[in-house]
Formats: structure tokens, sequence, C-alpha cells
């Protein structure tokens, strides 16, 4: 029953359909699309496959890592620094206020059914402005306090972030929804070998600049037109 229970809560936190309203967010890959560096299946697996390896794995994935790991502990303190160095990091107005929208709302589907001490003392941080809700911050503590396993913990992230940036580029390149599903298959290999790098990430690279990415995430906020919030 064990088993059943961390496969069954490792499913739904890592669900891409979990209404916390992901899908309203590009994460500036809108705005790679208008400027059609994203423009059909080759370039939108290269974004995605890039966002992986040298975006998510050295910041929102560390900060998985690391707040699992600080949940484990039952540090308060540490998950505090995580989340504020966490903020500090996301220099775009608009992805950083997404990330704490998804992280709240995370919080608020999960804590109607499992009760943890560690959530309610953050939460109460987050109340009292002590703490940002960030999306990567919560959903390494729930999957630490789930007992989920830290790398599946780790690719389930990874698994949901890549499905939701192929469901954007699906929509918006436009793409068929073959061409999606091919890519998600393509990408499996680099999403454990990212999960198994970011377990062994040495603690000064985390947090290492996306200039580009930082940019367009920016440039987003003045688009001519815009479907997504980000």
């Amino acid at each position: 029953m064990n088993n059943i229970k961390f496969l069954a809560s490792l499913l739904h936190i890592s669900d891409p359909t979990l209404p916390i309203g992901g899908y309203s967010h590009s994460n500036g890959l809108e705005t790679f699309i208008q400027n059609k560096i994203v423009h059909n299946a080759a370039t939108a697996q290269e974004f995605v496959e890039n966002m992986l390896k040298y975006n998510l794995k050295y910041n929102d994935g560390a900060f998985v890592k690391l707040a699992y790991e600080a949940a484990a502990s039952n540090d308060l303190k540490a998950i505090l620094d995580l989340d504020q160095e966490c903020n500090a990091l996301k220099c775009p107005r608009e992805i950083r206020q997404a990330s704490q929208k998804l992280g709240l709302r995370l919080i608020k589907i999960f804590k109607r059914h499992e009760n943890f001490q560690l959530m309610e003392a953050y939460e109460e941080a987050v109340r009292n402005g002590d703490a940002n809700s960030h999306y990567c911050i919560v959903f390494g503590m729930y999957c630490s306090l789930l007992k989920i396993p830290l790398q599946e913990a780790l690719f389930g992230f990874y698994y949901t972030s890549t499905a939701g940036m192929i469901t954007n580029a699906v929509k918006l390149v436009p793409l068929g929804q073959l061409d999606g599903q091919d890519i998600l298959f393509r990408l499996y290999p680099i999403m454990e070998k990212t999960a198994q790098e970011t377990i062994t990430l040495e603690r000064e690279y985390v947090g290492l600049c996306n200039t580009s990415f930082d940019i367009r995430c920016m440039q987003h906020e003045r688009l001519y037109s815009r479907l997504y919030m980000s």
C-alpha cells in the first residue's frame, strides 16, 4: 500500500493538468515564437532541451532538490533562506509572480488532504511576508513530506515542466499533436539525465545565470499581442 501511495502522490503532484494555472504561462516561450526563434518541431525541441539542461537544472530544479533536503531535516529556516534566494534570482517580474501563484495553488490543493506541521509553518511565513511561496520550493517540500524518492521527485518535476512547454509550443508555433508527443518521447533520456545531474550539482552552481532567457521573459511584458501571462 505504501508503494501505491508513493506512486499516486508522484503522479498527482507532477500531473501537467493539475489545476494550479500552469496552462496560462509560457515562461518566455511566446517571445521566442513571436521572434521566430522557435518556429517548427526541431526548434521547439531545442528550446525545451536547452531549458532543461541549462536553466531548470541550475535554478528551479536545484531548488526542488534543496527544498526536499531541508524538509527532510525539518529545517524551516533553511527553507525560508532558499525561498528568499529563489525570489532574488527570478529577475523577470512575470516569472517571479507566476512562480508564487503556482506555489500558493499547489499548497491550496494538497493541504485539504495532507497535513504537515512544516508546511503549515511555511504557509504562515508566506502570510506574514517572510516567504514567497515559490512553486519549486513548495514542490520539493511536498515531495519530501510525501516520501517520494528524490530522483523520482526530480524526474516528475522535469516531466511536468517539459510537458507544459511542449503543450505551449503545440498551441503557439503551432505544431501537430503527434509532433508534440514525438518531442516528449525523445526528451525522456534528457529528463532522466538532468534529474541525476541535479542530485549531484555543486552548491555554488545553483542560480547560474541564463541572461537570454531572462531578457526574453522581460520582453514578453511588452509584446504587441499575448496569449499567455508570462
